[in-house]
């Protein structure tokens, strides 16, 4: 065993974390070439079972949550990748429901760490494999690995130079379509459709919700005649009643369970009732604390902060309604707060521990040019957080949200450094 082989076999969790956040989050481009030879010479661990690809601008994490537990429920062994995530990078690969084993995690990274390190010495113009491939590679190793009859697999940004779109998937979800990432994919609803929709697949089911953006609708139409796939739109109601929060969820659950019955031709009930009453989608309208009541959501875009909004005026809280917000700043933060704004006796605005974070002074002063409720500046999150419970009182409702790195730091507890890794 050579001296670089006996170091990998040594490797730790933290190892295997402390390599993931030294890789680029960005390549030298966004093609697929890196990320085929890399799973290449890992033996194609994509060429899982029953596949679902889950793509959108908002809600994929929670419908890919939801596909898997009805999937389960159904008597499959299910795998799931997600982003982000909030403390653990294990919490990005599900396996049976739960994040994967860390030992097992810890395995895979160090096969994918030898292999990008031999595809970037045989393919150096291709430029280092990236954070987001490298991860990609680990779920499929370890899903490959422990056996799954099924798996469920997030995009993460846009859809078809995104790393998962490698795999032959049977049916193909798109959760949402609303302006994001524009500079990377589009300025346009249907550019941005036609990117994310890339993934369907020759003969595939592809899923929508009902209320899709018509421009987008046209072009799942369209990308589903070119590919002779089938288009299905779900119902707009869950087919059972959901243990989570947020009205925006039983959408998410009617997409899901649509999906779910494209792969497997039928559904059971009864299974589909186990899936929503035992569902928990962590940072998706979450039940935090109580007294006051305090929802975390990742609602991260203006479709987002519409849709927390709608929910948050469906609690009727007896005291006062506190926000605590971040925003990063490719995001619009000026329609984010003016969804949030009517339903808010207050904002209190902090700061993400990410650099792209918006600065809470900057926030501060869109939210009063734009005649919105008081505000107050509190740079550290858990402090923000500790003073938005206290102005809402015991019998008030509270909601952190703006960015899912708000959540990740707000989760890992005020002594953690460093934010999550979307």
């Amino acid at each position: 065993m050579d001296a670089s082989s006996e170091q990998a076999a040594d490797w730790s969790e933290a190892d295997a974390e402390a390599w993931l956040l030294g890789l680029e989050i960005f390549g030298i481009d966004f093609g697929l070439q890196r990320i085929e030879l890399l799973l290449e010479s890992l033996g194609s661990p994509q060429r899982l079972p029953a596949l679902i690809h889950v793509v959108g601008s908002n809600g994929k994490s929670s419908v890919t949550r939801m596909v898997a537990a009805i999937l389960a429920e159904h008597g499959f062994s299910v795998g799931a990748y997600l982003s982000p995530h909030f403390v653990s990078f294990t919490e990005r690969v599900l396996v049976g429901g739960v994040p994967c084993d860390a030992q097992r995690f810890v395995e895979a990274a160090r096969s994918v760490k030898m292999a990008a390190g031999q595809l970037e010495l045989a393919e150096a113009e291709l430029g280092p494999v990236t954070q987001f491939e490298a991860l990609t590679a680990i779920a499929f190793l370890v899903m490959e690995e422990a056996g799954v009859g099924a798996a469920v697999i997030e995009a993460g940004l846009g859809g078809r130079l995104d790393a998962t779109n490698v795999i032959d998937s049977a049916v193909q979800v798109c959760s949402s379509v609303s302006l994001e990432h524009t500079a990377v994919l589009g300025e346009t609803i249907d550019a941005i459709a036609r990117e994310k929709l890339d993934v369907v697949r020759p003969g595939g089911t592809l899923v929508v919700p009902a209320d899709l953006d018509p421009a987008a609708l046209a072009v799942a139409i369209q990308r589903c005649s070119e590919q002779s796939a089938r288009l299905v739109v779900a119902g707009r109601d869950a087919p059972a009643k959901l243990s989570l929060g947020g009205e925006f969820q039983l959408r998410n659950f009617a997409l899901a369970a649509a999906a779910a019955h494209a792969l497997l031709g039928s559904l059971d009930g009864a299974a589909v009732e186990r899936a929503a009453a035992g569902l928990v989608i962590p940072g998706r309208y979450e039940l935090a604390d109580s007294e006051p009541t305090t929802i975390f959501d990742g609602a991260h875009n203006s479709a987002g902060a519409e849709a927390l909004a709608s929910s948050l005026q469906a609690e009727a809280a007896v005291g006062k309604t506190v926000g605590c917000l971040s925003v990063l700043d490719d995001k619009d933060a000026e329609a984010m707060l003016n969804a949030l704004a009517p339903c808010s006796d207050e904002l209190i605005f902090t700061r993400a521990t990410h650099p792209r974070a918006v600065a809470p002074t900057l926030l501060a002063a869109v939210n009063q040019r734009l005649g919105g409720p008081p505000g107050r500046v509190v740079e550290a999150p858990h402090e923000a957080l500790a003073q938005a419970r206290a102005a809402a009182g015991s019998d008030g409702l509270v909601f952190a949200a703006g960015s899912l790195y708000l959540i990740a730091d707000l989760k890992r507890g005020p002594e953690a450094a460093g934010g999550s890794t979307l």
